[in-house]
C-alpha cells in the first residue's frame, strides 16, 4: 500500500531497503526488516496494511483499494493492481460515453425496446416497454438504479462490449476489459479475466470522466448528479466516511461474493477524493453472499490513512 509520494520518499530515505518486499510481506507493503526504528510514515503505512489484512481475515474475502487525493496526489492502495470483476461499476462509463456522444436534443431521443430485450433487474425499463425511454432516462436508470436492460441499450449504442472497450482505451484505460453484456458479465469466476478491472485502473478512469476533460463541465455535472444521493449505496463507501463528507458513487455485485463501489468523495475545504473499493470471496462458491460492511470498513481504513498522512 502506498500512502503518499512525499511520505514514501521520506520513508525510503530513512530506510533504503524498505521497498524490498520479502515473500511473506503483504501486498503493497514495503517490507519491515530494513530498519529497527521505522519512520512515522512507515509505521502508519504498516498499520493501514494491518487493517486491510484484518478485514480480509474477518470477512473471508479479498480486498482491492485505491484512494486518490486529487489535491495532493497522495494515494492509499491495497491489492490495487489485482483484477476484480467490474460488475455494474461499468455503468458509470457507458453512461458517460453515451452522454459524450449526444447534445441535449440527442439525449431526449426516445429508444424503443421490447419485452425480448428485458433482463433481470430492470426497474425502470420494465415499465417502459412499448413507450420506450429517452437516452437521458436510460443513462440515469443504469447509473442510479443499476437497470440492466438500460445498460444493455447503452452497450448497443457504443457498438457492444468491444466498442465500449475501445472507448476505455481512448480515455487511457489499457487495463479494464469489456467482454459481455448484462447479466452475464457478473459471473466473477476466479481466474476469468473477462469483464475485469483493477482498482488502480478504474479509479483513474473515474477521475477522467467525473473530474477530468473527457466530458464538458455541464455533462460532468450531469453524470455526477446521476451518481449522487443514491439510497442503494448508503451502506457502502458512504457509510465509512466522516461526518460532513459526501460521495457520488456506483456499486456493483456479482458471483463469488463480489461487492464493489467506486465514487468521487467531497469533503469540506478539500479537493475531491477518488475511491475504489473492490471485494470478492473466491473460495466461497459462486452463490456466496457479500457484506456491505466490508466495503464501508475498507473505505474508512483508507480515509483514516489519508488523514493521518
Amino acid at each position: 500500500m502506498t500512502i503518499s509520494r512525499k511520505a514514501l520518499l521520506v520513508a525510503l530515505a530513512a530506510a533504503p531497503l524498505a521497498a524490498c518486499s520479502g515473500p511473506t510481506d503483504r501486498p503493497g507493503r514495503a517490507g519491515t526488516a530494513a530498519s529497527p526504528t521505522p519512520t512515522r510514515s512507515t509505521t502508519r503505512r504498516l498499520r493501514a496494511d494491518d487493517r486491510f489484512a484484518e478485514l480480509e481475515d474477518r470477512y473471508g474475502a479479498v480486498l482491492g483499494v485505491h484512494l486518490l487525493d486529487t489535491g495532493s496526489g497522495d494515494t492509499v492502495r491495497w491489492r490495487a493492481d489485482r483484477r476484480f470483476a467490474s460488475c455494474s461499476t461499468h455503468k458509470v462509463f457507458t453512461a458517460a460515453e453515451v452522454l459524450r456522444d449526444r447534445d441535449d436534443a440527442g439525449m431526449r431521443e426516445v429508444v424503443a425496446f421490447t419485452t425480448d430485450d428485458l433482463v433481470d433487474h430492470s426497474p425502470v425499463t420494465s415499465g417502459a416497454v412499448g413507450t420506450g425511454a429517452s437516452w437521458a432516462v436510460l443513462c440515469e436508470a443504469a447509473v442510479r438504479q443499476s437497470d440492466n436492460t438500460a445498460a444493455n441499450l447503452l452497450f448497443t449504442s457504443l457498438g457492444g462490449p468491444s466498442g465500449f472497450q475501445r472507448r476505455l482505451r481512448d480515455l487511457g484505460d489499457t487495463t479494464t476489459r469489456s467482454d459481455r453484456v448484462e447479466t452475464d458479465l457478473n459471473t466473477a469466476v476466479p481466474g476469468d479475466e473477462r469483464d475485469t478491472t483493477t482498482p488502480d485502473a478504474i479509479a483513474e478512469s473515474l477521475r477522467v470522466v467525473a473530474l477530468g476533460e473527457r466530458l464538458p463541465v455541464a455533462k460532468r455535472r450531469r453524470l455526477v448528479g446521476w451518481m449522487s444521493g443514491n439510497a442503494l449505496t448508503d451502506t457502502l463507501i458512504r457509510a465509512g466516511l466522516p461526518d460532513g463528507w459526501t460521495v457520488a458513487d456506483k456499486s456493483g455485485a456479482g458471483g463469488y461474493g463480489t461487492r464493489n463501489d467506486i465514487g468521487v468523495v467531497e469533503r469540506p475545504g478539500g479537493a475531491p477524493i477518488v475511491l475504489a473499493v473492490f471485494s470478492t470471496r473466491p473460495d466461497a462458491g459462486s452463490d456466496a453472499g457479500y457484506d456491505d460492511a466490508l466495503v464501508a470498513e475498507a473505505a474508512r481504513a483508507a480515509v483514516d490513512t489519508l488523514l493521518a498522512a
